[in-house]
């Protein structure tokens, strides 16, 4: 297995776990991530972030990692890691996702390193 097909394969599996939990439990994820005012907005993207992980998976499953798959992965592992640390910088969320952007941090390295040894 690759470094690229690792990184998306972790990042299917963190992506699909992490949308779906809010929306099976979303007591437990507001005990870990602090209470929450618009319930369907949290499920909402949590099952975004579930299909996306999903498309991640499919193209580990196919062998089709390509750059559209790559971008995607990408910009969604950069986007979390902006909204984490801005909103924790300003008290809004709990530091507790501070461990998401490290999370998403790991996850681009992946990707990086990943990119440039397959050339």
């Amino acid at each position: 297995m690759t470094l690229l097909v690792l990184t998306a394969t972790v990042q299917a599996v963190y992506y699909v776990l992490t949308g779906i939990w809010p929306i099976l439990s979303i007591d437990t994820f507001q005990r870990v991530t602090g209470p929450k005012t618009d319930l369907w907005l949290v499920k909402m993207i949590g099952a975004l972030f579930a299909v996306i992980g999903l498309t991640i998976g499919v193209a580990v499953l196919y062998a089709d990692i390509d750059r559209t798959v790559a971008v995607l992965a990408i910009s969604c592992a950069v986007a979390v890691i902006i909204v984490d640390v801005w909103y924790v910088s300003r008290r809004v969320i709990s530091r507790v996702y501070l461990l998401d952007a490290l999370a998403e941090v790991f996850l681009l390295i992946g990707w990086s390193l990943g990119l440039f040894l397959a050339g």
